[in-house]
């Protein structure tokens, strides 16, 4: 803590004035003296506790800020509602390196975004950094808070999957066809829309039992792949999908390994993917309503058979589908 010049510690003391300045005779108040110097002591300390509150950052007890769900583990999305002391022209962030942008609640006066954690992080505290524009005085604010992040317990089963050799073994043209789809995903599935497109919850694609889920070991053909990036949903060819949220189609192709292949962009880097699909109900650049179909199951692609993959994908990471379902949103 740093004191004026004219306020040093070391002249905060208890001292009385020399004797020889007192009248011939005269014998010195205690009463009055203490009565003096506390006085100067009360001043000084007061001093000391504004200097004490100019140092702390303004206004950070009096910022709400929450996660649901509260214990956040690694492949899981998350909810982040922040209730700032005063009113805001704007709310943006950072989480696990990745540039967050809020939208405002007026009703319940919280800014909120979704966002994830991809299923390589490793358990510990992970800080939200937060920076807020002023709208009363046009200043910025800079607000960080921790959350823990646990490990997530997911099945450990391995899945024996025979396929058609050309998924396994391509040849040169095959190869060509695996090399195109793969610029594809990669020009259209890291881009990020600031503006949000979804509302209220996700929902299931399709009324069905579930084949498989996130984050199982599969193996092809004896050969062990990366864990299973989604959920399978066990349907006939021809079965209805619907997309899990209101977006706008970003993709609507058949590739290599995804056969019929849907992606919706839901806004703040939140895709829903649709593979295997046997036709398409939508175009690119088509807006859709969530619950609208977007096309019909199929077996297309990679795939041991007629079923449905969903995907969740959050700025370039795999989300758990079912856990976002699962989590109610504004």
């Amino acid at each position: 803590m740093s004191f004026p010049k004219s306020l040093q510690p070391s002249q905060i003391m208890w001292r009385r004035p020399p004797f020889a300045k007192l009248r011939a005779g005269s014998r010195p108040s205690l009463r009055g003296e203490a009565r003096r110097y506390s006085a100067t002591t009360v001043a000084a300390i007061a001093i000391c506790a504004s200097l004490l509150a100019a140092a702390l950052p303004a206004s950070a007890a009096t910022w709400t800020i929450q996660a649901r769900p509260a214990r956040l583990v690694n492949g899981a999305p998350v909810l982040f509602q922040v209730k700032p002391p005063a009113k805001l022209d704007s709310l943006s962030g950072t989480w696990l390196g990745h540039q967050l942008t809020f939208s405002y609640d007026a009703s319940t006066k919280t800014w909120f975004t979704l966002a994830g954690v991809s299923i390589e992080t490793t358990p510990g505290k992970y800080p939200l950094e937060l920076t807020a524009e002023r709208a009363a005085t046009k200043t910025s604010l800079a607000v960080t808070h921790t959350f823990a992040v646990a490990r997530a317990q997911y099945p450990q089963i391995k899945v024996e999957l025979t396929v058609e050799k050309k998924f396994t073994e391509p040849t040169p043209e095959q190869q060509a066809q695996i090399a195109e789809g793969v610029k594809i995903k990669q020009d259209y599935l890291s881009r990020v829309t600031p503006a949000r497109e979804w509302d209220g919850s996700f929902t299931a694609p399709a009324d069905a039992a579930i084949s498989d889920v996130f984050g199982s070991q599969r193996i092809f053909n004896g050969k062990a792949q990366s864990p299973h990036q989604g959920l399978d949903f066990r349907v006939p060819t021809g079965t209805p999908v619907a997309a899990m949220n209101a977006g706008t189609v970003l993709l609507a192709r058949f590739l290599y390994y995804e056969g019929g292949f849907v992606v919706i962009d839901h806004g703040q880097g939140f895709l829903t993917l649709y593979l295997h699909l046997s036709e398409f109900k939508v175009k690119e650049g088509d807006q859709v309503k969530r619950g609208q179909i977007v096309g019909l199951s199929g077996g297309t692609g990679r795939a041991t058979g007629p079923h449905l993959h969903v995907a969740v994908r959050w700025q370039g990471t795999y989300l758990d589908p079912a856990r976002l379902i699962q989590l109610p949103l504004p």
